[in-house]
C-alpha cells in the first residue's frame, strides 16, 4: 500500500499513512522490526490525546524553537523510526536552526547507519554525522552511547525526537539542553527533558520550524525569556492529564487557533 492508495477522506488516513512509512522503512534498512512496536505503542498514546497538538505541547514547541535559535551548537538526533517518519521536516527544522544532523541507534549495524545517513541526504540533508563515533555518552553501555565528537559530544542543546530514557538521563547528566519529542508524558525521556513536547513527531518538527521561522528576529533576550517562561512539569501535567480525560478539552488544552 503506497500513501496515493489510502483514500483522502479515510478517518484513519494519517495513521495508516506513518504506519505504511515504517514498514517502507523496515523494507529499506533504516527501521528496525522494533520501530513497528515502538509506533504502535506511540500511536495509543496520540490516539488519546486527539491526534492533534495540544495548546501545552505547542507552548513547548515555541521555548524548543527559543532554545535551538539561543544554542552554540545544537544537534537534531535520528533514529529509524524518525528517519522513515520524518526526514524532510527534520533537514527543514536543521535548516531553519542551523543545527547538525546526528544517526544515532539502539540496534546499530554499520549498514544501518549507512542506510539512513543516505535516506537524510536523498531528502537534502547537506551533511549527516553518526558514523565517525569517536565520542561517548557517559554511563551508557549500549550503542546509543556512540556520538560523533563534534556532533552530539560537543552540542548544548539536542533534540532527541521519541522514546529513549537511558541515553536521555544520560545526555541530562551531562548537563546538555534536552528537547525530547515523545507522546508518552511519563516516560523517562520526557520526564529528564529540559523541554519535553508530548507530540507526534510528524507534528511537532514543523510546529517547532513554523516557531523557529517566527522567533527569527527575536532578540536574545526575548528568546530566553521564551525559555524561561515554559514549565516543564505544567506541560505533562497537561498532556497526562488530556490522555488520562479521552474527553472533551480542557481549557489548556485546546489546540492554537493558529496552529
Amino acid at each position: 500500500m503506497s500513501d496515493v492508495e489510502i483514500p483522502d477522506d479515510h478517518p484513519r488516513r494519517e495513521s495508516l499513512v506513518t504506519r505504511h512509512r515504517i514498514e517502507a522503512g523496515v523494507e529499506k534498512g533504516i527501521t528496525s522490526r522494533q520501530g513497528l512496536i515502538a509506533q504502535g505503542r506511540g500511536e495509543a498514546f496520540d490516539y488519546l490525546l486527539g491526534e492533534r497538538t495540544i495548546a501545552s505541547a505547542d507552548e513547548a514547541e515555541r521555548a524548543a524553537a527559543a532554545a535551538l535559535l539561543l544554542a552554540r551548537h545544537p544537534v537534531i538526533s535520528v533514529n529509524g523510526n524518525v528517519a522513515a517518519l520524518a526526514p524532510d521536516e527534520t533537514v527543514a527544522l536543521a535548516e531553519t536552526v542551523d543545527a547538525d544532523v546526528e544517526v544515532n541507534l539502539f540496534n546499530r549495524t554499520d549498514g544501518r547507519m549507512a542506510a539512513i545517513a543516505t535516506h537524510l541526504r536523498e531528502h537534502g540533508a547537506a551533511s549527516v554525522k553518526g558514523l565517525t563515533a569517536d565520542g561517548r555518552i557517559p554511563g551508557i553501555s549500549h550503542e546509543r552511547a556512540k556520538v560523533d565528537a563534534d556532533g552530539i559530544g560537543d552540542a548544548d542543546v539536542v533534540v532527541v525526537p521519541l522514546e529513549d530514557g537511558d541515553r536521555a538521563e544520560a545526555l541530562s547528566a551531562m548537563g546538555k539542553t534536552e528537547i525530547v519529542i515523545d507522546l508518552n508524558p511519563m516516560s523517562r525521556s520526557a520526564r529528564s527533558a529540559t523541554i519535553p513536547i508530548v507530540d507526534n513527531v510528524v507534528r511537532a518538527l514543523p510546529n517547532v520550524t513554523r516557531h523557529a521561522r517566527q522567533l527569527r528576529d527575536a532578540s536574545r533576550e526575548e528568546l530566553e525569556a521564551v525559555v524561561a517562561a515554559f514549565d516543564p512539569e505544567r506541560a505533562l501535567d497537561a498532556a497526562e492529564r488530556a490522555i488520562r480525560g479521552c474527553g472533551p478539552e480542557t481549557e489548556d488544552d485546546r489546540p492554537p487557533e493558529n496552529a
